[in-house]
C-alpha cells in the first residue's frame, strides 16, 4: 500500500496508539442503537466489578446477554441525561448498587492496591465505524472509547491525497448528521486532523459548526509563536503530539477527569438548569492543558517555595486555565504521595471567576464547599471567613480579592508549616509589593518560629520579603510588566522571562481575539488660548497641563468631540453586529466623563437619534466645576445601581424575544473613567473612542476591551478613533507584548547605594533607628490589641519626631538639599519594597532602614508649591480635526526585551521652573493651534463684528459688561453667516446654551481688548 494514502496515516495513528495501552475496537462489538460498544464495556465491568455485577444480574433474570442489554439500555439513559462525562466520573446506579464505568488515577498511592482498578481501564479505538442506525454506510475514521462509552471520533485527511484538514471540517459539516445520537449525545470532542494541523469542536451543528485549532503553536507549546506546528521530527508528523501525548491513556484519562466540563448555561423556565446536552461543553485548548500539565508536573517534582509566571494573551481562556490549574494543585501529591499544597489561594479581582469555580470544581468533586470566596455578603466579619476557610478541612480552594489581602493577614491560627500555592490572577507589580510581603509574613508565622541565628525578628522579616519554601506563587497575566517578570518569571541566564506563553500574536492567528490595531484612526485638537497678560509667574509643569485641561473640558471642545463620537458611531457602528454593536469612549477624569456624557446625550437628543443609548461610569462622588449644586454619581446619572451597569450595557432589544411586549432601555454607548478598562468582557464593543493619553500596559489593556470575538463580529468590526495618542507611539506600546516579554534581572546591590544615598544626608541616626526597630518589633506584637496597638503606633511616630524636625531645619536653610533627601529616601524605600521580594536579604540594617523610612516619609514637611492660579484665561480658536488612518498590525519580530529596574536615582523635587503665563500659551498656542486660520469660527467672526461701527464706538464708551449688550447681537449675526452652510454647528450654537454664551465671552473679550488697545 502506498505510504502517502489516507490509509497509512490511520494505519500510524492507531499503532502508535496500540503500542500505548489502547485496544483495538470492533466494528460489531457498537451498539448503533445505544451508541455505545457493550464488549469493551462488560469486558471492562467483569475485570474491576465482578462482585457488584454478579449481585446486579439476579434482578435481571438467568439470561445473561439480557441482563446485559437491559443494564446498557440503562446507561444509555443516564447518559442521556445526565451526559457522558458524568456518568464517566461518578458510574451509575441501578437497583441500589453502583457500578463504575471507569477508575481515574487515585491523587496518591498509599494503598497497595490504589492502580489495580485504574490499570484495568480499557481505552479502545475502532477504525471506519459504522455509526449511524439509519443510514449504514456511514463511518468515521477513528472513534475513541473509554470502557465502551465513546467520547471522540476523528476524521483524518492527507494533503498528498489533495484533502486536507478543511476537507475534514467539511465532512463534519455535510456528511455527519449532529441528531445522531454518538454526535447529540455520546461524544465530547471531534477532531479534524492531517499531518500539519488538527482542530477540534465539541458540537456539531451542521453548516453552523465551529472548530477551534487544537495545534502547539508555530515555535512548540509554551512559546512564543504564531499558530500552527513547528516542523516535524524525522519520522513524525507535526501533529504526532495528538495521539502520543494527549491522547495516551493516563493523559486522556486525565483531560476526562480534571478539564472537561460543562458551562453553567441559562436557567430555564421554572428555575430548571439546562440539561447537559443543552449546554456548552468546555474541552481544553492545547495551550490550556499543556501550560497547566507543565506547571502541576513542576510543582509536584520540585514542590513548594517557586514562582511561576504564565504569559497568556487576552482570549487565551485564562477563567478556565485557572479553575483546572487551582483544582489540580488543591490535591496534588508528589513521588512520595505528600501531598504538596495544603491550601490554595486564589487572588482575582474578576467576580465571574468565583462563581465559574465553584461551578467547574463541583462538576469535578460533586461536593460543595471546596471552594470559598471571602466576600461581604457572607456571614461573619472577612478575618472571620478567612480564619474558618484556612483552617477547616472542606475548603482546599479560597477565593480573594486583592482588597481582600488584609482580612488574610489578620488572625491566621495553626499555620505552621502549612503549604499554600498562591494563583495570582491578572499579575502585575501591585500583587508583589508590601501586601505580598505581609501575607508570606502571617501564612508562615514567620515572626514566631522563622528567624535567624540571633533571633532577630527583623532579619525575619527581611527573609519573608524573598521566596519562601512553603509558597508557590502561580501568576498569570497577558502583559508582564518588568517587575512582573523579575518576582515570577524564570531566570535563565541574563534574562527574566515567562514559565509558560501563549502569545497575543498566536491569539490573533488562531481567531481567539481581533486585531485592535488594524483599523485606527487619529484626530488632534487645535486650539488657541489668550490671557496671562498680567506677567504671574507659575509652576510651568501644573500650569501647561492645567490649560491643556482648560481647552479639554472646554464647553465648545467637548462639544465638538461629542459631535464626532455619535456621528460615526450612526454612521459606521450602530448598524454592526445585526444592530447590537456598542461603543466605549475613554477619557482621562471623572469630570471629563460626565461632561462629555452630557454633551453627548445632549447631541443625541438634539439630533433625534435613536438606539444610541449613554451611559457613564465612574467612581465616587464628584462636584462638577466643584459646585455643590452638581454633586453626581454613576448610579444618579444611570438611574440605577453600579452593579446593574454590565448587565444594562450588555442587553441587546435584537437577542429579546419580549423587546416588544416588554419594552427595555438599551444603551449603546459607554463613557468610562479609570472603570471598565480592565477585566470588562463585552464581545458587542466594537469601537472604541479615546480621548485619553495611553502608555505601556495602560494602553493594551484598555484597547484589548475591543478583541473579544462574537459570532456575528468580525475583523472589519472593529474601530479605534483615538483623540489624545500618536498612532506610531500606541504601535511601540503594543510591540512587547505581542509575543514573549523577557527582561534583565535587577542586580541587587543596588539597595547598598540607595542606602548610602540616604545615610549620607547625615539626618538619620543609628540610635533613634535601633530604638524604633525595637518598638517596631512591640507594635507587630500587639497588632491583636487595639489598646495596646494604638499605644505603641504612638510611640512609633515619636520616635520618628526628631528626624522630621531635623529635616524641617534643613528644608528652611537649604531646600535643595531638604528634597535631595526627601527623594533618596523615597527611592530606598521603593527599591527595597521591590528587590527584598526578589532577594531574601538578611542584613539587618537594610530592613531596619526600610520599617523606618515608610514612617518618616509621610511625615517630613513639604514646600508650598507655586500656585496655579491661571487668571483670566480663554480659549479663542479650536478644531478637531482628522491626522490620519492607520493599519498598525504588528509583524512577528520575536520575544521583546523590556528595560529592567534601573536603579537610577529618581531625583530631588527641586523648585519647579516658573513661567511666564502668556509665555506659556504662546508655547502651547504653537504647540497645539500652529493649523488654525483667521477664518476659524471664534476670531473670525469676533473681527467681522468689530468692523461694525456700532460695535467699535460701543467699545470706546463702555465697561466691557456694557458693550456686550451691542456686541453679542452683531457677533452672533456673523457667526450664522459664517456657518449657515454647517446645519450641525448652526444647531449646536443655537441649542447649547452654555456653548453659545461660552463662545460669546471668549469673542466679546477679544474684541473689547483689541479694539481699546488699538486706539491707545
Amino acid at each position: 500500500m502506498a505510504v502517502h494514502t489516507e490509509c497509512a496515516f490511520e494505519d500510524a495513528i492507531e499503532a502508535s496508539l496500540i503500542a500505548a495501552g489502547w485496544h483495538r475496537g470492533l466494528r460489531d462489538g457498537y451498539n448503533r442503537e445505544l451508541g455505545l460498544d457493550t464488549d469493551q464495556m462488560f469486558t471492562f465491568i467483569g475485570a474491576t466489578q465482578i462482585d457488584v455485577w454478579d449481585q446486579l444480574r439476579v434482578h435481571y433474570g438467568d439470561d445473561p446477554d439480557e441482563a446485559q442489554h437491559q443494564f446498557a439500555r440503562h446507561v444509555a439513559k443516564e447518559i442521556d441525561k445526565r451526559g457522558a462525562v458524568d456518568v464517566l466520573r461518578h458510574g451509575v446506579r441501578d437497583r441500589g448498587h453502583l457500578v463504575r464505568l471507569a477508575y481515574f488515577r487515585p491523587a496518591h498511592t498509599l494503598a497497595d492496591d490504589a492502580l489495580v482498578r485504574y490499570e484495568q481501564n480499557r481505552l479502545s479505538v475502532t477504525r471506519q465505524l459504522a455509526y449511524s442506525d439509519r443510514d449504514r454506510g456511514k463511518e468515521l475514521d477513528l472513534a475513541l472509547f473509554v470502557n465502551g462509552i465513546p467520547v471522540a471520533t476523528a476524521e483524518l485527511k492527507n494533503p498528498l491525497t489533495g484533502q486536507n484538514v478543511e476537507h475534514a471540517k467539511e465532512q463534519y459539516r455535510r456528511d455527519r448528521d449532529p441528531r445522531e445520537p454518538l454526535f447529540a449525545r455520546r461524544t465530547l470532542a471531534h477532531f479534524a486532523v492531517d499531518p500539519d494541523l488538527v482542530f477540534l469542536t465539541t458540537r456539531l451543528a451542521g453548516e453552523k459548526t465551529r472548530f477551534l485549532p487544537f495545534n502547539t503553536g508555530s515555535d512548540g507549546p509554551g512559546e512564543d509563536g504564531g499558530a500552527g506546528n513547528p516542523p516535524a521530527a524525522p519520522g513524525r508528523y507535526r501533529t504526532s503530539y495528538l495521539w502520543e501525548e494527549v491522547w495516551q491513556p493516563e493523559a486522556w484519562l486525565d483531560v476526562i477527569r480534571r478539564f472537561v466540563h460543562l458551562e453553567a448555561g441559562e436557567s430555564q423556565r421554572g428555575g430548571r438548569k439546562a440539561g447537559p446536552h443543552a449546554r456548552n461543553l468546555i474541552f481544553p485548548r492545547y495551550h490550556q492543558w499543556h501550560a497547566v500539565r507543565t506547571l502541576v508536573d513542576h510543582a509536584a517534582e520540585h514542590r513548594a517555595g517557586h514562582n511561576y509566571l504564565v504569559q497568556h494573551s487576552a482570549g487565551s481562556g485564562k477563567s478556565n486555565t485557572i479553575a483546572w490549574l487551582a483544582h489540580r494543585l488543591s490535591n496534588l501529591h508528589g513521588a512520595d504521595n505528600e501531598q504538596i499544597f495544603d491550601k490554595v489561594i486564589v487572588i482575582t479581582d474578576r467576580s465571574v471567576l468565583d462563581r465559574q469555580l465553584q461551578d467547574t470544581i463541583y462538576q469535578f468533586e460533586h461536593r460543595a464547599g471546596v471552594v470559598t470566596k471571602i466576600s461581604d455578603k457572607s456571614e461573619g466579619s472577612k478575618s472571620e471567613q478567612v480564619s474558618a476557610a484556612l483552617a477547616g478541612e472542606t475548603t482546599k480552594i479560597l477565593i480573594v480579592t486583592l482588597q481582600t489581602f488584609p482580612y488574610v493577614l489578620e488572625k491566621v491560627d495553626g499555620l505552621r508549616g502549612k503549604r499554600f500555592a498562591i494563583i495570582v490572577d491578572e499579575a502585575h507589580s501591585s500583587q508583589s509589593g508590601e501586601s505580598a510581603a505581609a501575607l508570606k509574613r502571617v501564612l508562615t508565622k514567620l515572626g514566631s518560629d522563622d528567624i535567624d541565628e540571633d533571633n532577630d525578628p527583623l532579619t525575619a522579616a527581611a527573609l519573608a520579603r524573598g521566596r519562601h519554601q512553603t509558597l508557590s506563587y502561580f501568576a498569570f497575566t497577558a502583559t508582564p510588566k518588568p517587575k512582573t517578570l523579575e518576582l515570577f518569571g524564570v531566570r535563565s541566564g541574563d534574562t527574566a522571562r515567562p514559565f509558560h506563553i501563549y502569545s497575543m500574536r498566536q491569539a490573533i492567528e488562531e481567531g481567539f481575539i481581533l486585531d485592535v490595531l488594524r483599523n485606527y484612526v487619529t484626530y488632534k485638537t487645535y486650539w488657541r488660548l489668550t490671557g496671562g497678560d498680567d506677567g504671574r509667574e507659575v509652576d510651568e509643569r501644573k500650569a501647561s497641563a492645567a490649560l491643556a485641561r482648560f481647552a479639554v473640558l472646554s464647553s465648545a471642545s467637548l462639544q465638538q468631540r461629542a459631535e464626532i463620537i455619535v456621528e460615526h458611531f450612526i454612521k459606521h457602528t450602530r448598524g454592526r453586529l445585526g444592530g447590537r454593536a456598542k461603543a466605549m469612549v475613554v477619557t482621562r477624569s471623572r469630570e471629563h466623563a460626565v461632561k462629555l456624557y452630557r454633551k453627548i446625550k445632549a447631541y443625541v437628543d438634539m439630533r433625534g437619534y435613536q438606539d444610541c443609548g449613554v451611559l457613564v461610569a465612574f467612581s465616587g462622588e464628584l462636584k462638577v466645576d466643584n459646585l455643590d449644586s452638581d454633586t453626581v454619581t454613576e448610579s444618579s446619572l444611570n438611574g440605577f445601581g453600579e452593579s446593574a451597569l454590565p448587565k444594562a450595557f450588555a442587553y441587546t432589544r435584537a437577542d429579546d424575544e419580549n423587546a416588544t411586549l416588554n419594552p427595555q432601555p438599551e444603551y449603546r454607548i459607554l463613557v468610562v473613567a479609570e472603570k471598565y478598562q480592565t477585566g470588562f468582557d463585552q464581545p458587542l464593543l466594537t469601537t472604541m473612542y479615546v480621548d485619553k493619553p495611553l502608555k505601556s500596559v495602560a494602553a493594551v489593556q484598555t484597547l484589548s476591551r475591543l478583541n473579544r470575538t462574537h459570532p456575528r463580529k468580525g475583523q472589519d468590526d472593529l474601530f479605534v478613533l483615538d483623540f489624545a495618542n500618536e498612532a506610531e507611539t500606541i504601535q511601540e506600546e503594543f510591540r512587547p507584548f505581542f509575543e514573549a516579554t523577557i527582561t534583565t534581572p535587577t542586580d541587587p546591590n543596588l539597595i547598598y547605594d540607595a542606602q548610602r544615598a540616604v545615610m549620607d544626608h547625615q539626618l538619620l541616626v543609628e540610635s533613634e533607628m535601633e530604638a524604633f526597630a525595637t518598638e517596631y518589633e512591640r507594635a507587630q506584637q500587639s497588632a491583636g490589641d487595639r489598646t495596646k496597638w494604638e499605644r505603641a503606633h504612638a510611640e512609633l511616630y515619636r520616635l520618628t519626631d526628631p528626624a522630621r524636625d531635623r529635616f524641617a531645619q534643613l528644608l528652611e536653610d537649604d531646600a535643595e538639599r531638604a528634597e535631595d533627601f526627601r527623594a533618596a529616601l523615597r527611592d530606598y524605600v521603593r527599591k527595597y519594597g521591590f528587590l527584598a521580594q526578589v532577594v531574601g536579604f538578611t542584613d539587618r540594617s537594610l530592613e531596619r532602614l526600610y520599617v523606618y523610612g515608610k514612617m518618616l516619609i509621610p511625615r517630613l514637611a513639604r514646600q508650598q508649591d507655586p500656585g496655579i492660579d491661571l487668571g483670566q484665561v480663554d480659549l479663542t480658536h479650536l478644531r478637531i480635526g482628522k491626522t490620519g488612518e492607520h493599519d498598525l498590525a504588528l509583524t512577528p519580530e520575536g520575544e521583546q526585551m523590556l528595560p529592567g529596574f534601573s536603579g537610577e536615582d529618581a531625583g530631588g523635587q527641586h523648585e519647579r521652573p516658573l513661567a511666564s503665563l502668556a509665555e506659556l500659551i504662546a508655547e502651547l498656542n504653537e504647540r497645539f493651534g500652529s493649523n488654525l486660520g483667521e477664518s476659524d469660527i471664534v476670531r473670525g467672526s469676533a473681527e467681522a463684528a468689530m468692523a461694525e461701527p456700532q460695535v467699535r464706538a460701543a467699545a470706546f464708551a463702555n465697561d466691557e459688561e456694557n458693550f456686550g449688550h451691542v456686541f453679542d447681537e452683531v457677533f452672533e449675526d456673523k457667526l450664522y453667516e459664517r456657518i449657515e452652510n454647517d446645519t450641525k454647528a448652526v444647531q449646536m450654537f443655537a441649542d447649547d446654551p452654555q456653548f453659545n454664551s461660552e463662545l460669546k465671552s471668549i469673542a466679546r473679550r477679544y474684541a473689547y481688548e483689541s479694539l481699546r488697545r488699538d486706539v491707545a
